[in-house]
């Protein structure tokens, strides 16, 4: 039986992507590859932050009682934890089930590209202000579908233009979901917008992390 360290579990509302607004259950797992630089889970991620350990019978059980069919897996970066494909299995026998992985966009997709037809990932692209931008894996644009999702979390002018370089590069438009946020209190939206006016960008969705304009920006559990 898998053993996964879960930091957060709880219901709420997806705060973006291409099912924003809808109820989703949480699952918070511990740990990340990376360190963003506006990285808003970065107490996740400390090697003395508190931590349930849960079973995958456990996690499944959690899922079906919730009565809520949107899963999003999420962290830190779920898929840097071992044995994710043995959850990920188990909970997409789960009737009705629709399972998110948000992932950094460091990590391989392929191994779990084929695990069910109900599982989607949102792969958030880190662009310059990130500091992270080197460990990205370039060979997941091949992997995505049009039922996944490219995220661009943007500062600046310049970050907006690797994320426009990157779309084009990669020819993402027509293959998956793309969307530019602004890093929360960085960048007005008006920026953005005006920004894919200029440039263009058909297909491309300009979206404000809705959770935190509900609640407050540093709030856990929601």
């Amino acid at each position: 039986m898998a053993e996964y360290d879960l930091v957060e579990k709880f219901v709420s509302i997806n705060g973006e992507g291409t099912r924003a607004g809808q109820l989703a259950l949480f699952l918070r797992f511990k740990g990340c590859n990376l360190d963003c630089s506006f990285c808003d889970t970065k107490w996740a991620n400390e090697s003395d932050c508190a931590y349930e350990i849960m079973s995958d019978e456990d996690i499944y059980l959690e899922v079906k009682k919730s009565g809520i069919s949107n899963v999003t897996v999420t962290g830190g970066e779920p898929l840097y934890r071992k044995d994710m494909d043995i959850l990920l299995m188990r909970l997409s026998t789960i009737d009705n089930i629709y399972i998110e992985i948000e992932t950094n966009g460091s990590v391989d997709l392929v191994p779990y590209r084929n695990i069910s037809e109900n599982i989607a990932f949102t792969m958030d692209y880190k662009l310059p202000y990130s500091g992270m931008t080197e460990h990205m894996y370039h060979a997941n644009f091949s992997v995505l579908s049009k039922n996944d999702t490219v995220k661009f979390v943007a500062a600046d002018r310049y970050d907006l233009d690797a994320a426009h370089d990157i779309i084009k590069k990669y020819e993402l438009v027509g293959k998956t979901n793309i969307y530019l946020s602004p890093v929360f209190g960085k960048i007005e939206p008006e920026e953005i917008v005006s920004y894919m006016i200029e440039k263009k960008m058909n297909h491309v969705n300009m979206q404000l992390q809705m959770h935190k304009y509900i609640w407050e920006p540093d709030r856990k559990g929601v």
